[in-house]
């Protein structure tokens, strides 16, 4: 059997938090359901070619969305699950049968969530409702007006909605006043340019933070001078201290001292969770978490041979793959207000040079968009088998510093 690959999805609320990740099967680095029996789903797949623990470190403590045609169910695949951590996918469906109700009846007897996909409005699916927990909408193929008096007999057995293909902010929030709770597509990653926008004097001082980590050695009196300049960080920095002080009484005199008590490594931690997460104060955490687990993953890719001599560049380009989305500005303007080094700068502006092609790499494994990928991939001698382990390992370290900040 060929090796496989989980590409996923987030879902989100309507203050865009995470709340899980719709995951994927898939035999290769191009983004599409494989060539295979239909009733081979994407549900056995993951359980034969994945440890548990691996979709709970990919999925970073959220639930897992999976799909289960009514094959999987009957042979029990999702029993295989805590139900705690799951969310069942109903997929493969026209129309209910006599034995998908009653399928679906005894996993929600026995506390598993359930989630209607492919839901046509047909009054068909009604006898389901009882039964499930979720319905998802996919809102290119359905006129969101027509739904309204589904949601009606939806409303006594408390179903929750869920707007798939939601590709823009403003369709998130008209969707939100219709009366969807969650969401799922790419609107996260669209690009707002607002003409004469300016940087704000918080942003401005989170840049800063962030060119700081860039450098060999941090310069304790510089950071501290910033992070001095609001209350808030000063508060976030004398927190950190007292979470890593394990117990010991540590009296702090001045904010260098606590800088310097944190050492350099949980140091340049502190700093991108603090100014990624001040930047995207209004825009989904997902942004924050995709740009942490990008420059842990290029960091680690800098361990391989042909990587090495981009080692010191690798963390932060990554925490600033995505500052483009996180400001709504064009990165070329970004860039101006920041002393990057020529090879940061020219990654990303145009995936120029070595760390242009680990940016590139990198990002695009973890979008699930490899397909034009490959070649790269092999001049650099980076298997698909390989980055789908680092990318695990980043998000076992993004849920980490999640827990411990």
């Amino acid at each position: 059997m060929k090796k496989t690959y989980i590409a996923r999805q987030a879902i989100f609320d309507r203050n865009l938090n995470t709340i899980g990740y719709e995951l994927f099967f898939r035999d290769s680095s191009v983004n599409e359901f494989p060539e295979i029996d239909q009733e081979i789903a994407s549900s056995k797949l993951i359980i034969q070619n994945h440890i548990q623990s691996d979709i709970q470190t990919l999925c970073m403590g959220k639930l897992a969305f999976i799909n289960f045609t009514e094959s999987n169910l009957i042979h029990k695949f999702p029993l295989m699950f805590d139900k705690s951590l799951i969310i069942i996918e109903l997929v493969g469906h026209k129309k209910p049968s006599q034995n998908l109700v009653k399928i679906v009846k005894y996993y929600h007897e026995h506390g598993y969530k359930i989630a209607l996909t492919e839901y046509d409005l047909a009054s068909h699916w009604d006898v389901l409702f009882p039964y499930i927990d979720i319905v998802k909408v996919n809102i290119e193929e359905i006129n969101t007006k027509r739904l309204i008096p589904s949601v009606s007999r939806m409303k006594p057995f408390n179903i929750r909605l869920i707007a798939e293909r939601v590709e823009t902010k403003n369709q998130q929030q008209t969707l939100a006043e219709v009366g969807f709770n969650y969401f799922q597509g790419y609107f996260y990653h669209q690009t707002e340019i607002i003409e004469g926008q300016t940087l704000t004097t918080l942003k401005i001082m989170m840049l800063q933070l962030l060119t700081e980590t860039a450098n060999d050695t941090l310069d304790f009196e510089r950071i501290s001078h910033i992070i001095s300049q609001d209350v808030n960080l000063t508060i976030g920095l004398l927190k950190m201290v007292n979470n890593v002080s394990t117990g010991s009484n540590v009296e702090i005199d001045c904010l260098k001292q606590a800088a310097t008590y944190l050492g350099e490594e949980k140091l340049r931690q502190f700093i991108a969770i603090l100014a990624l997460s001040n930047l995207t104060s209004h825009k989904a955490d997902e942004i924050c978490k995709q740009s942490l687990i990008t420059a842990k993953m290029m960091q680690s890719l800098c361990n391989e041979p042909k990587f090495t001599t981009v080692y010191d560049f690798a963390f932060i380009t990554g925490l600033l793959s995505s500052i483009e989305f996180i400001l709504s500005m064009p990165i070329a303007e970004i860039i101006k207000t920041m002393p990057l080094a020529a090879p940061i700068e020219k990654a990303l502006l145009s995936y120029d040079g070595l760390l242009g092609d680990l940016l590139k790499i990198t990002t695009a494994f973890i979008s699930d968009n490899n397909e034009d990928n490959n070649q790269l991939m092999n001049e650099r001698g980076l298997t698909e088998e390989f980055l789908q382990q680092e990318f695990l390992n980043a998000c076992e370290w993004c849920r980490a510093l999640e827990i411990n900040s």
